[in-house]
């Protein structure tokens, strides 16, 4: 009989999807591809179709309308228990009664605490200390992320599997054709510097309006187009953009679907993500992927993960403006796309598939190089 994992897919049909969303889905999905021993029952507090065909997965439905990882899933595994449980996107159980594999996505919380709102973020100091605890495996998104939970919650080195993030195919580089249609849909008419992400403090927003300002005075045709849902703590970033004296060259698009992204990435000029902390940072793989030059902040996984972006300090908007006007130029912007295509087919969701499904085979006793049983299991 085939081991079965359970999967806490309840994240991967959310409306307006983040990027921890986007990578519970892509993850989910690539998974049930790939041939492997075992057997896969996701568990979703919604009524859920599997998200391919698969004849080796189940979807088991269990609503409940509050605490549903901590009661109503844990509830579910005591009763009907699996080999393993994989929750690619949130947190364990608080006591869960079976062994467990969990994916850190970020201590950004540790580094911004006032990003968050309190009680946000003791939810997520608490959770996460208690799951990399109970883990009998984590997966960390980055290398700077799995750095942090040896720091600050003392997990060992080899407890931690370094897994990034991928980039969807249809991340390339659109057609004049499209990049005029996304164009006219959102009424853009000029060049425009580029932002994607929920509108939150850690993402710095309100410095590259700062910045916006500053390119702004001597370059009458610039816009600066933020994607993103509002976020928790959105209100300084609001009243920023309404003191502007460039406000009505700001536009806030709000949530921008996965496909139309692609087009608004190919028709920017700059993508710039001066972000104070992040975990991966997978937007900044997507416009590379779509051709278009990127201004990043070295903070967090962003110095492994945007190498070949331009560089700007993110505590100082001249800087940001800086950067971009290094992006902008026309003899360093062929190099710097060029670098970031080759730099963006290195990440795949069938490679971080791959490397997630030998960590859930080494969790349950399995040789991940053949995924056959091992003669030894042991709980890490």
């Amino acid at each position: 009989m085939s081991t079965l994992i359970g999967i806490d897919a309840s994240r991967i049909r959310v409306s307006q999807a983040t990027g921890t969303e986007r990578y519970a889905r892509r993850i989910v999905e690539h998974l049930l591809a790939i041939p492997s021993p075992f057997r896969f029952r996701l568990y979703v507090n919604r009524p859920l179709e599997l998200p391919i065909e698969s004849s080796r997965a189940e979807v088991r439905s269990i609503p409940f309308p509050r605490l549903w990882t901590h009661l109503r899933l844990t509830y579910e595994l005591a009763r009907n228990p699996v080999g393993l449980l994989f929750v690619p996107a949130h947190v364990l159980p608080v006591r869960c009664p079976v062994p467990a594999v969990v994916t850190v996505h970020d201590l950004g919380y540790r580094y911004e605490p006032d990003a968050h709102p309190l009680l946000q973020r003791l939810y997520l100091e608490l959770g996460t200390r208690c799951s990399v605890r109970q883990a009998r495996r984590v997966i960390a998104i980055s290398r700077a992320t799995a750095s942090d939970l040896v720091r600050w919650y003392g997990v060992r080195p080899d407890k931690i599997a370094v897994v990034p993030h991928g980039v969807d195919e249809h991340f390339f580089r659109r057609s004049a054709e499209e990049c005029a249609a996304v164009r006219h849909r959102y009424g853009l008419g000029g060049p425009y510097l580029l932002h994607v992400g929920t509108l939150q403090p850690r993402k710095n927003i309100v410095r590259l309006v700062r910045a916006f300002e500053l390119l702004a005075r001597s370059d009458g045709e610039l816009e600066l187009v933020l994607a993103g849902k509002r976020g928790w703590l959105a209100a300084p970033i609001e009243a920023a953009i309404a003191a502007s004296p460039y406000r009505y060259r700001i536009r806030v698009l709000g949530h921008v679907g996965e496909d139309e992204l692609p087009a608004l990435y190919s028709a920017a000029e700059v993508f710039v993500f001066p972000s104070l902390y992040e975990g991966f940072g997978l937007p900044v793989l997507e416009a590379m992927a779509c051709g278009t030059p990127v201004v990043a902040s070295r903070r967090g996984a962003l110095a492994e993960v945007a190498a070949p972006a331009i560089p700007c300090d993110p505590l100082d908007p001249a800087d940001i403006a800086r950067a971009v006007t290094l992006a902008r130029d026309p003899e360093r912007r062929q190099r710097i796309v060029a670098a970031g295509l080759e730099h963006a087919r290195r990440y795949s969701w069938e490679r971080a598939a791959c490397a997630t499904l030998a960590v859930l085979a080494e969790a349950v006793g399995y040789d991940a190089n053949t995924l056959s049983p091992s003669s030894r299991r042991e709980d890490r």
